[in-house]
């Protein structure tokens, strides 16, 4: 992107990592290209210490109401409070005067993408999952540009949608695997396992994977990133295994050291794992506890041979074992699949797209 000062752009979007994580790609190609960022996000969401860690940002919160599916007594409350952050946010935009609002989804995206559209500021968005987000089907109207992970989400978001991939952190690419190996002390004679989305979401998978050692370890060196909290004393010391609850800057050594990914099937990490062309086996979060986007996200890559997928309702220690040691056998085929795929890293045109729905 060409150098050009004096420009201002909003970033916003919060609930969950994947509504942040593609802005931490795009900040330091804005950076160079002059950019002023403000980011407006929750007030106590999991984006705040992160934005505001970096120096060259400016953090504006908003209240936000969760945008639930489901019967809540806070589902009466959280209409006032998504109207307390359109006013924030539409003062926000008439105060900062942006060039440009790119946003990621999630509830806090809502009442800031109103606010820009009462502002005549023109909003890029972008939607992860394969099917449209609820924040994101609210925001359309409001938007003049739709880019999407997904093809089949850029086909039933209309004429408006791009299918583009998405940001990914360039440190991502930049792991080495003898520092990966040393970070889980293994000495490469095995293949890697890695285990990756230890979240509170993927406990069936962790007791799963650990019912499953046994018969794994024959193959297997076996790398846990099991979440917060999800440690599992009785297994310290394990040959061939290393449990680790949460990793960042070492996360790319992980990943470059990893042979075989065992993942939920949030759509970022997924194309993580493509651009990196790691070979995976996906559980998908189940749709009882969601609204079902991870088994879709997960069913569109096995539909173009780019993982395998074993539903959670049909994992059982011997199943998984199975399902790992196929996926590892069949690793050069989906490998090949990736190859032909398009690009899943789409930091390139979605700068682009912050240029264009400025013109």
């Amino acid at each position: 992107m060409k150098k050009q000062s004096g420009r201002r752009i909003v970033l916003t979007g919060g609930g969950t990592w994947g509504h942040v994580t593609p802005h931490l790609a795009l900040i330091p190609h804005l950076l160079e290209a002059g950019y002023d960022i403000h980011y407006i996000g929750t007030e106590h969401g999991l984006e705040v210490d992160k934005l505001r860690s970096i120096p060259e940002i400016t953090y504006h919160a908003v209240k936000t109401g969760k945008l639930r599916r489901y019967h809540s007594w806070q589902n009466f409350i959280d209409p006032f409070r998504v109207i307390a952050g359109a006013f924030q946010s539409a003062r926000l935009m008439g105060k900062l005067k942006p060039d440009v609002v790119f946003s990621k989804g999630g509830f806090v995206a809502v009442p800031v993408v109103f606010g820009a559209w009462l502002h005549r500021v023109p909003v890029l968005c972008h939607e992860s999952d394969l099917t449209p987000g609820l924040a994101n089907k609210l925001c359309k109207p409001f938007a003049r540009r739709m880019a999407t992970t997904f093809p089949e989400c850029a086909a039933a978001l209309g004429p408006k949608a791009e299918c583009v991939g998405t940001p990914l952190r360039p440190e991502l690419f930049s792991g080495q695997r003898e520092r990966g190996l040393k970070l889980f002390g293994f000495d490469g004679q095995k293949p890697v396992l890695l285990m990756m989305g230890g979240s509170s979401g993927a406990q069936a998978v962790n007791k799963g994977l650990r019912d499953a050692l046994p018969e794994l370890l024959k193959t297997f060196d076996v790398a846990h990133l099991c979440g917060k909290g999800n440690l599992d004393a009785a297994l310290d010391g394990t040959a061939g295994y290393t449990q680790i609850e949460f990793l960042d800057a070492e996360l790319p050594d992980a990943l470059a050291a990893a042979d075989l990914v065992l993942s939920r099937a949030g759509s970022n990490a997924l194309m993580e794992f493509q651009a990196l062309d790691k070979p995976m086996l996906l559980v998908p979060y189940p749709k009882g506890a969601s609204r079902g986007d991870q088994i879709l996200n997960a069913q569109s890559l096995e539909k173009r041979g780019l993982c395998r997928v074993l539903l959670q309702e049909n994992m059982t220690a011997e199943s998984l074992t199975k399902a790992l040691l196929e996926t590892w056998r069949d690793r050069e085929q989906l490998r090949a699949a990736v190859k032909k795929a398009p690009p899943a890293d789409g930091t390139r045109r979605v700068l682009e797209l912050i240029e264009e729905v400025q013109r």
